[in-house]
């Protein structure tokens, strides 16, 4: 670990983590949004999962205007274990994720920690995000999850001048921008680092909703998403890790009533995909996914049972939080793959 340039002589509101890998195209310019911030009581904890691209070179002098801690790991060990390690790093009231290639606007944290402080009964609270290359569009509005399992981003690919404009409860925040309690965060275990990558932020949000908690969208807590960066859009990484651990997910935090009552519509969804993305050409990676989801079920029922020990919100609370559509899913699928 190394800790470069300005102590903090305060603990700082808020730890910034940023978990890199082969992200050096994009770390200058989110440290130019992060030099803007109109709020600077902050650190940077940086956790780098072993780049090779050079993303390191230099950044003791780059990045010398902030109190910086970084954790350099020898591999790649993912999204989740880097977060992990961040938050237990970080020193703040609140740990604000963002990824290398989310570049948050001048107020950003601001809105975000003044959130907060009006809205004391949330515990997490999720970014705007614009889409970087089209930023008249919506890259999301927090993450909805639907009684089948399936997840996505709240008004994506919608006009960012009519859409994502009201503060509201959501289910959780996308975790390329959010902000959460370290105390809360900590207290579930963070995240799954089972699941490596992709749907770790829905399992989280999941995880705070059983132990009570609840999720804020701040719409003026805005950021510029590229989306992607490091694992490809429809790649087979994934697909494979995105419906692995949609699975999972659903296994591990459905209260048991709705385990049981929405399986049948759960094993419905999986199998279209499953057909559907077998046809698109990447039968490899879905039923590697469905595969591994199987073979991981008993470890994940163990999990399970821990998780549901301790859960304080009813199951009515969960389901009104959901997204309960049947076709909701479709018509979501519909607007993905459109031009607007």
């Amino acid at each position: 670990m190394s800790i470069y340039n300005k102590a903090m002589p305060r603990t700082p509101t808020a730890s910034i983590i940023l978990v890199t890998w082969n992200s050096r195209a994009h770390l200058d310019q989110c440290r130019l949004a992060l030099v803007s911030q109109t709020r600077q009581d902050f650190e940077v904890v940086l956790v780098d999962n072993g780049s090779t691209d050079g993303s390191l070179e230099g950044i003791e002098d780059s990045w010398s205007g902030f109190h910086m801690v970084v954790e350099r790991l020898g591999e790649n060990k993912g999204f989740t274990v880097g977060n992990n390690i961040g938050a237990r790093i970080a020193r703040g009231k609140w740990i604000v994720l963002l990824n290398a290639d989310a570049y948050p606007e001048p107020d950003w944290l601001a809105n975000l920690l003044r959130a907060a402080e009006q809205n004391p009964e949330y515990i997490a609270f999720s970014s705007r995000q614009l889409q970087y290359d089209s930023p008249n569009l919506l890259d999301g509005a927090g993450d909805a999850y639907h009684i089948s399992g399936l997840a996505w981003r709240n008004q994506f690919n919608l006009p960012a001048d009519r859409y994502g404009r009201e503060a509201k409860e959501i289910f959780s925040p996308c975790a390329a921008a959010a902000m959460y309690s370290r105390e809360e965060f900590l207290n579930v275990g963070g995240f799954d680092e089972d699941y490596f990558s992709y749907f770790e932020d829905i399992d989280l949000g999941f995880r705070l909703r059983l132990n009570g908690g609840k999720c804020l969208f701040v719409p003026d807590a805005v950021v510029h998403h590229v989306g992607s960066a490091s694992t490809g859009k429809r790649s087979d990484f994934s697909v494979y890790y995105g419906y692995r651990n949609l699975m999972w997910t659903f296994i591990k935090d459905m209260p048991s009533y709705w385990l049981w009552v929405l399986f049948p519509l759960h094993a419905a969804t999986m199998l279209f995909f499953t057909v559907y993305i077998t046809m698109r050409g990447q039968g490899r990676a879905i039923w590697g996914a469905l595969l591994d989801a199987i073979l991981g079920a008993p470890k994940m029922f163990a999990k399970r049972r821990a998780i549901q020990k301790y859960r304080k919100a009813s199951p009515e609370d969960l389901i009104r939080v959901m997204s309960t559509g049947l076709f909701v899913p479709y018509r979501e699928f519909i607007k993905r793959n459109r031009t607007p």
